[in-house]
């Protein structure tokens, strides 16, 4: 099997056209959202987060 050589014109037409670019960055972004979400739900879960902002409402909604 021969490898053609890459000349400008071959290197134009293949490095030129950036269809799907913006469907594998939508990709990419929906990916990075979806693990910070994975993340924020860990830390949500935790007793310690928890119980801060259920003391966080507690002192927001108490009248003194």
């Amino acid at each position: 099997m021969t490898v053609p050589n890459l000349t400008g014109g071959r290197a134009r037409r293949l490095f030129v056209d950036d269809s799907g670019a913006a469907t594998a960055e939508y990709a990419i972004a929906t990916m990075a959202a979806v693990a910070f979400a994975g993340l924020l739900v860990v830390i949500m879960r935790s007793d310690e987060v928890r119980g801060i902002l259920t003391d966080l409402v507690r002192r927001a909604l108490t009248v003194e």
